[in-house]
């Protein structure tokens, strides 16, 4: 008998550490390379609808990486954000160490002309 698991990175993040970041329930392993960043979902909850859990990776990825996610991509368990950083060198990320943050949904969807529609949070650290 094999087992797989489901909380390791994609081949472009292999080696790459992640910054563990939890956002409103959910915890994310977040790993930043060039442009792209990567959230993989590792706590279980039952039936994740994408568009809240994008809407929390998209918020942990820029947290991680400093630039805007402009979209993301994937399933609820692994995403992949396009970071945006206008006039920013490659983003470097956060040095890996947990980091947590309540976070209240303020509005429905946002569309802010770039990417995808996404939920506007308001988060604080804890």
């Amino acid at each position: 008998m094999a087992l797989v698991a489901c909380d390791m990175p994609g081949t472009h993040f292999e080696n790459v550490p992640a910054t563990r970041v939890t956002v409103d329930g959910s915890i994310f392993d977040i790993r930043v390379r060039g442009r792209l960043a990567e959230a993989v979902r590792i706590n279980p909850q039952y039936a994740p609808r994408l568009g809240p859990i994008r809407a929390r990776a998209a918020f942990a990825m820029a947290e991680v990486s400093g630039c805007k996610v402009r979209e993301v991509r994937g399933d609820p368990a692994l995403l992949t954000g396009i970071l945006a950083c206008k006039g920013q060198p490659v983003p470097r990320a956060l040095p890996p160490m947990p980091l947590s943050y309540s976070c209240l949904e303020l509005t429905g969807w946002v569309r802010d002309g770039e990417g995808s529609p996404y939920v506007d949070y308001e988060c604080t650290p804890y």
